[in-house]
């Protein structure tokens, strides 16, 4: 059975290859004018650059002569809280191009100025919960991808690539460009900056795709320029208007060169503080308009966010995700396989990468040498390969008790996609290397996704995918293969999803993240999504999400949930409230450590929670959300509490306090002997976040976490200072300290003062 498979597997990746490689080359393509372009709504609207010279001063006026020259956009359309309304308010987007960058103007009118909400400012801030206007850019003309950028009334940016055919967007990309916004008694402004070097696009053409989406957040208002329709998320790029009359855009020499220079300091309890003084160096190339090539060389982390802790009550491991810069950009291209996640198999983590650690969490940094990417698209062929090689570290310790040697090792990873039909795809991904240095460690698989936003010639979305991965390893025995199928039609009214993943005993890759092995996870899924137009209640959500985990061979089950939610209204005050109840079972095979000195025994345990949820609407400066779990667990029951408070009281400053407590007793086995005897537990976890936003280009974040489990009090303060749109210096301290069990008081544990700056030279 699994020669069989793997030989399928094979072929399957034979065949991938050969799609790709039998696309005709790019430049071909680009004189014949054959290459295939997303067919857009013959309603679809378009919006004409106007060219210029000259210099645009970027303070969001836009008191420049030639911004009365250009063309604006027509009125947008609501989709919130009427599908196909009129907004309330009016906003007009121009486009103003030259051959090396593009600058859009909004003007945004509100008839109550003081009513407009923002509170952010720094760069980054997701801006979901304040007024803002999204950009989406789709400059292959495919209505595949895209880019994002965001800005608000205070100035905050945001931008990321467009990603899940559409579905979300990836906030980890990063690129230089400008943006800055004003106010007045008519309404906010904006100006944005993006230099065509920030882009990949396709050489040739003289229109991409666009969309703007507006939102007024006192009213739960979103309006937009195109595809208009609650069944699409703004990142759909199949549903864009057009912006015409480009030019011939100069990339120059196309070479980024951006050194860094890192400073450090740093002390551990019981030794002498250490201190040193190194450079990080990163190179990027545009090979072409469309493909870019990157290099890094002893990159350093210091700017990167410590990870939130968590609290886990269950026997599999808790995903923490990428935040390292050189692997955020372009991760978009290494996603694989139609409803794959940290819930069943993420086949390429690059977490596995550069870091290491008993768990996924309070990982210990191993040093990387150098790292090379390339990430892109030869004509419809989407293409990305990545090659890191670490260093060799003796004595890394893990934990107290933990100590290991890590060899210089090399990994890497290659992902192919070709573009099919209008929205389809077809593709492999192939991993190698292990930051432990185990030998023979690869793995490789195919999938096929097939995907439409127009079903039976509507307006509805329909996705279907299927895929395989087999892996080797030293040491790894047993079903090396993975392979699954998802059925998923993700749409405003209606929502519904069936997914099988088969996980076999012995399938384990190295760069992979894999909860568990041995299984075969069945999921079904369900929503209904009404607007019942009352006057109290905008939408009410009613679902169903069933997992069933068997063991490979479904011959028995190992776990399931049920979670049922007949309760989840948004109010018209922008507020929401939730029901629910979930079913559990588990069949442990061994005991279940709930924490250090509580664990319940093997065996096989039913029961039933319920929890109930309210969060604050996003308009108000004090905000919050409260949710409250009960019922059983395991052979005894669970409490949980958790609570969220968010205070900005202006744009300058945001204080969050996050809290999570967990009390419960279950049975367990008294030492020494076979007697069954109740145990209590109580975990908690508590955390605050401090932002003072200084301006758009200067912030000071703090982020300070304790928890129960490790007993760590650990702060992260973090100044960010963007000098220039091509520089920024990080100013970082960690403080750390620690209580044990057998003394109550606060013990130093470890600090540690990184300083970075860097500077991007384009050419």
């Amino acid at each position: 059975m699994t020669r069989t498979l793997e030989r399928w597997l094979f072929g399957a990746v034979t065949l991938a290859f050969a799609a790709i490689l039998s696309t005709p080359p790019v430049v071909a393509q680009e004189e014949e004018g054959e290459e295939e372009q997303a067919e857009a709504p013959q309603d679809r609207p378009t919006l004409q650059a106007h060219p210029f010279t000259g210099v645009i001063r970027l303070d969001g006026v836009l008191s420049e002569p030639v911004w009365q020259e250009a063309e604006s956009t027509r009125e947008l359309i609501t989709i919130e809280p009427v599908e196909g309304g009129t907004p309330h308010n009016r906003t007009e987007v121009k486009v103003l191009v030259n051959p090396r960058e593009i600058i859009i103007g909004l003007t945004c009118y509100d008839d109550d100025p003081e009513g407009i909400v923002t509170y952010a400012m720094a760069r980054d801030i997701e801006l979901d919960d304040e007024d803002h206007v999204v950009i989406i850019l789709d400059t292959f003309r495919d209505g595949r991808s895209g880019y994002v950028f965001a800005i608000n009334p205070s100035g905050s940016r945001f931008d990321g690539l467009v990603v899940d055919q559409g579905e979300d967007v990836n906030p980890a990309w990063d690129a230089i460009w400008e943006g800055a916004a004003s106010r007045d008694g008519e309404g906010w402004y904006a100006e944005i900056r993006i230099p065509v070097q920030s882009l990949g696009f396709r050489q040739g053409l003289d229109s991409w795709g666009l969309n703007i989406e507006r939102r007024v957040t006192r009213l739960l208002e979103t309006s937009r320029w195109a595809g208009a329709n609650l069944d699409y998320e703004i990142f759909l790029t199949s549903q864009t208007g057009i912006l015409a009359g480009l030019p011939e855009f100069d990339l120059g020499v196309g070479f980024t060169f951006t050194p860094s220079l890192v400073g450090r300091t740093g002390k551990q309890a019981h030794e002498d503080r250490e201190s040193d003084l190194d450079y990080a160096l990163d190179i990027t190339q545009r090979l072409g308009s469309n493909m870019l090539a990157a290099l890094t060389v002893n990159t350093d982390f210091a700017e990167t966010e410590v990870d939130l802790r968590q609290i886990n009550l269950t026997r599999f491991p808790l995903f923490f995700p990428e935040k390292r810069s050189f692997f955020l950009e372009g991760s978009d291209i290494f996603d694989f396989g139609l409803g794959l996640d940290e819930e069943n198999l993420i086949p390429f983590h690059s977490r596995r990468i550069g870091l290491v650690g008993i768990g996924e969490g309070d990982q210990a940094e191993v040093p990387i040498n150098v790292g090379g990417k390339i990430n892109g698209r030869l004509g419809s062929t989407n293409v990305g390969a990545l090659v890191v090689n670490t260093r060799q570290v003796d004595g890394l310790e893990l934990d107290e008790d933990v100590v290991i040697d890590v060899p210089r090792t090399t990994m890497g990873a290659v992902r192919l996609s070709q573009n099919i039909f209008q929205e389809s795809s077809i593709g492999m991904l192939a991993t190698f290397g292990d930051q432990a240095g185990r030998s023979e460690s690869w793995s490789a698989g195919a999938d096929f996704t097939y995907r439409t936003s127009e079903l039976a010639g509507g307006d509805k979305i329909l996705n279907v995918g299927a895929w395989g991965l087999i892996n080797r390893r030293e040491g790894l025995e047993g079903d090396r293969s993975a392979f699954g199928f998802m059925i998923d039609y993700p749409n405003e009214l209606w929502e519904f999803s069936i997914s099988s993943v088969r996980i076999g005993d012995g399938f384990d890759p190295s760069l992979a993240f894999v909860p568990r092995s041995g299984v075969h996870i069945w999921g079904l899924g369900g929503a209904f999504k009404p607007r019942p137009a009352w006057s109290l209640v905008r939408r009410m959500t009613h679902e169903v999400d069933f997992v069933l985990v068997n063991t490979q061979d479904n011959s028995e089950w190992e776990s399931y949930a049920a979670e049922i939610r007949p309760l989840h209204w948004r109010f018209e005050s922008g507020d929401n409230i939730t029901f629910d109840m979930v079913l559990e079972g588990d069949r442990p095979p061994e005991e279940v450590e709930i924490t250090d000195e509580v664990a319940v025994p093997e065996g096989e345990y039913e029961w039933k929670r319920y929890g109930v949820a309210f969060w604050g609407a996003d308009k108000r400066a004090l905000g919050g959300r409260i949710r409250y779990e009960w019922g059983d667990y395991y052979n005894g029951n669970l409490r949980t509490l958790e609570a969220s408070v968010l205070f900005r009281p202006s744009a300058l400053l945001t204080l969050e306090i996050l809290a999570e407590r967990n009390t419960g007793e279950v049975s367990i086995l008294e030492e020494g002997s076979e007697e069954v005897v109740p145990a209590d537990f109580i975990e908690q976890v508590y955390g605050t976040r401090i932002i003072l936003n200084l301006s758009p280009n200067l912030q000071v974040s703090t982020l300070t976490q304790y928890d129960t489990e490790s007993r760590e009090l650990g702060s992260n303060n973090k100044l960010r200072w963007t000098f220039h749109p091509n520089g920024d210096v990080f100013i970082v301290y960690n403080h750390n300290l620690i209580r044990t069990l057998n003394d109550p008081r606060w013990l130093f544990e470890s600090n540690q003062v990184p300083l970075k700056i860097q500077y991007s030279w384009r050419f």
